[in-house]
């Protein structure tokens, strides 16, 4: 069975870690600083910021909180929000992100995926997909702005052409699933991950240690866990134990 990275996920308003239930409903965690900087202690494979209003302001804001998370963090740091241009993931890396992720900016010009992957790397360019079941018709539609605006394109054909003009890896947000503790959506990620072949990284609705396998089992490579870790339901180190006894590869 194929290894699997454990990625705590901090959604950021403003200068706090949030967290919400399908994106909505957002409560205040506490400092992104001290948490991230808890998780890297514990072990976390990578971290995800996402400035979760920078769409909807036309701006990031995280620039200040990565400088200071990298700093002290020594895993691969992907950002994600409001970034539209070559200057802004240039201003991000040298902020010390190691990746970035891309949503509204990408839908709106496809070619900015392959602008970013040739001027800095594909391994860089990270595809952020929020997507939501078609109830009518079968499959997913991508959505932006944190889950607001919907897009008209189905998330399995987006993520192949998103693949194909030179993402490097998707961050694979499911809205129904998200902050339910219901469980990664497998049907989604397994539908994704016979569309492509970069590295798929599931987010939303963890909620119990079977779900690890879940995931993996569906094609995920990495997993973003969110309110099980800022609420303290689980820790990384208990969460990669429970992931080598289901048989995962995971990382000391």
């Amino acid at each position: 069975m194929a290894g699997i990275r454990i990625i705590p996920r901090l959604d950021i308003k403003g200068p706090n870690l949030i967290k919400g239930i399908h994106l909505e409903g957002l409560r205040v965690v506490g400092d992104p600083q001290a948490f991230a900087l808890d998780y890297y202690r514990q072990g976390a494979d990578e971290l995800v910021f996402m400035d979760i209003v920078a769409s909807l302001y036309q701006r990031n804001n995280l620039t200040e909180i990565i400088k200071r998370a990298a700093d002290q963090i020594f895993v691969p740091i992907t950002v994600g929000g409001g970034i539209r241009s070559l200057d802004d993931v240039r201003t991000m890396l040298h902020s010390g992100a190691d990746k970035v992720a891309i949503n509204t900016a990408a839908v709106a010009r496809p070619a900015l995926i392959t602008e970013i992957s040739q001027r800095f790397g594909s391994q860089c360019m990270v595809l952020s997909v929020e997507a939501k079941r078609k109830p009518a018709c079968g499959g997913w539609e991508a959505f932006t702005d944190n889950g607001r605006e919907h897009t008209g394109l189905d998330v399995a054909e987006w993520v192949q052409q998103a693949v194909a003009l030179g993402a490097g890896e998707i961050i694979l947000t499911s809205i129904d699933q998200e902050g339910t503790r219901k469980g990664f959506d497998a049907d989604l990620v397994r539908t994704v991950a016979s569309r492509v072949k970069v590295p798929i990284i599931a987010s939303g609705g963890y909620g119990c240690p079977s779900d690890l396998a879940v995931a993996a089992d569906a094609g995920a490579s990495g997993l973003a866990i969110a309110d099980a870790l800022h609420w303290k339901r689980a820790t990384i180190p208990a969460l990669k134990t429970e992931a080598r006894m289901a048989g995962l590869e995971v990382r000391l």
